[in-house]
C-alpha cells in the first residue's frame, strides 16, 4: 500500500503517476487499474466564494467546521462590538440538499446545545442562514418531507431562502438574489459536486461532465483491464433505463458503496475468466439526522420523522461500518453520550499543531 496523491494515469502506457509527501514524484506500472477517484465540491464563480467558503466533503473539513463553529462562539463571547458579534454568530450554508440541510441542522443543535457554557450568548443570538436556489430542501426525500424539514427547521430560528442564490460573498458579506444582505464569518458550500479534476490528466474516456464513462459491469469503456466506480464514474443506472436510456448512477453514498463491492466481485471474476455480474440497484431512499433525537426518513416508501428517523438514521450508518470492532465502539460511544452530557469542546489544536512548537522555537 502507498499513500500518495495520483496526479496523472497513461493508460496507453499503463503508467500512474502519484506525488510521494517523502520521496517525491514517481511512476507505477501496472496491469489492472481500478479507479475511484471521487469527487470534490462544484465552485460557481461567485466573488468571493473561493476565498471565503467552506466546504463539508472530507472528515478533516467536518471536524475544521466544528471547530470553526466554537472559535466564533469564543470571539463573540469576548467582544463589545455589536456588528462584530452579529457577523461572528452568522452561520450560512448553500445548498438544501442532503448533505447541506443535514449540516446546518447538526451544528445548530451543537451550537444550540454549547451555548449553556456561555454566559453572553444564548440560541437567540445566533443566526443560522439556509440559501437553496430550488423550489425545496432535500430532493433525495419525497415533496412532504421536504415541507416538514423546511418547517422544522424554521421552528427552530434558522432562515430558510428558497428559490434564492448567493450573488456575492466578498469580504463576508452576502448578497442574495432576493436582495437581501448580510455579514457572515461563516459560509459553508454545499451546491452540488463535480468529478475529481485529477481525471483531465489522463487518457480515459470521459462524458461531458468529466466523469469516466462505464458500462454496467463496471468496466472502462473500450479498456478491458480498468475498471472505475463511484462519483467519477458515469456508471448506467439500470433501474432507470426503460424510461431514459441515457441515465446514470447519482454521485451518493448508496451507489458507491454497492458499486465497490459489485467490482470487487467483478475484479476477482474477471480474474479467474468467469463472467461478471451488471450493477443494478434501485434507490432504497434516504435517512438524515436533524441535530440530537431529530431527523427524516424516506425508505422503500416507509416514511417517518422525529426520533424514529433519527434512530433509523444512526442504525443505517452503524450498519455501513466495515468491522464488527468498529461497529461496536460507535454504539458503546453513542450510548454513552445518551446517558451524560454531549461534548462541546473545540480541539482547534489540530488544525497546526506546530504552532506552539514554532512560537517557542522563535522566542
Amino acid at each position: 500500500m502507498i499513500t500518495a496523491s495520483v496526479t496523472e494515469i497513461k493508460h496507453a502506457d499503463q503508467v500512474v503517476t502519484i506525488e510521494n509527501p517523502q520521496t517525491g514524484p514517481e511512476e507505477l506500472a501496472y496491469d489492472v487499474l481500478v479507479v475511484a477517484l471521487g469527487s470534490v465540491s462544484r465552485l460557481l464563480p461567485i466573488p468571493g466564494l473561493a476565498e471565503q467558503g467552506i466546504s463539508l466533503k472530507t472528515v478533516g473539513e467536518a471536524i475544521y467546521l466544528r471547530n470553526h463553529v466554537l472559535a466564533k462562539m469564543d470571539a463573540a463571547a469576548n467582544t463589545s462590538d455589536e456588528e462584530l458579534r452579529k457577523r461572528l454568530l452568522t452561520f450560512t450554508f448553500v445548498g438544501g440538499g442532503f448533505a447541506g440541510a443535514e449540516a446546518l441542522a447538526e451544528l445548530e443543535d451543537m451550537a444550540r446545545y454549547a451555548t449553556r457554557y456561555y454566559e453572553s450568548i444564548s440560541p437567540e443570538d445566533m443566526r443560522w442562514v439556509l440559501v437553496e436556489a430550488a423550489g425545496r430542501v432535500m430532493p433525495e426525500v419525497s415533496e412532504k418531507m421536504g415541507v416538514y424539514v423546511v418547517k422544522a427547521l424554521e421552528e427552530r430560528g434558522i432562515q430558510v431562502y428558497l428559490n434564492t442564490f448567493l450573488k456575492s460573498v466578498e469580504g463576508g458579506h452576502a448578497m442574495l438574489s432576493d436582495g437581501t444582505e448580510f455579514d457572515t464569518d461563516t459560509l459553508v458550500w454545499n451546491a452540488g459536486v463535480k468529478a475529481n479534476p485529477v481525471l483531465k490528466n489522463t487518457d480515459l474516456p470521459l462524458d461531458e461532465r468529466g466523469r469516466i464513462k462505464s458500462t454496467s459491469h463496471l468496466q472502462v469503456e473500450g479498456l478491458p483491464g480498468v475498471w472505475a466506480a463511484g462519483d467519477c464514474s458515469a456508471v448506467p443506472d439500470l433501474s432507470k433505463i426503460d424510461d431514459d436510456p441515457n441515465a446514470t448512477c447519482a454521485p451518493s453514498a448508496q451507489h458507491a458503496v454497492r458499486q465497490a463491492n459489485q467490482l470487487g466481485k467483478n475484479l476477482l471474476a474477471s480474474l479467474r475468466n468467469k463472467p461478471t455480474k451488471e450493477y443494478r440497484h434501485a434507490y432504497a431512499g434516504s435517512v438524515a439526522g436533524l441535530g440530537l433525537y431529530k431527523g427524516v426518513a424516506d425508505v422503500y416508501g416507509f416514511k417517518a420523522k422525529g426520533f424514529i428517523a433519527w434512530f433509523m438514521h444512526r442504525t443505517y450508518h452503524v450498519s455501513r461500518m466495515p468491522t464488527f470492532n468498529r461497529k461496536m465502539r460507535i454504539v458503546i460511544d453513542w450510548t454513552l453520550a445518551f446517558l451524560f452530557k454531549r461534548e462541546a469542546v473545540s480541539m482547534g489544536q489540530i488544525q497546526n499543531p506546530k504552532a506552539d512548537f514554532e512560537r517557542a522555537a522563535a522566542s
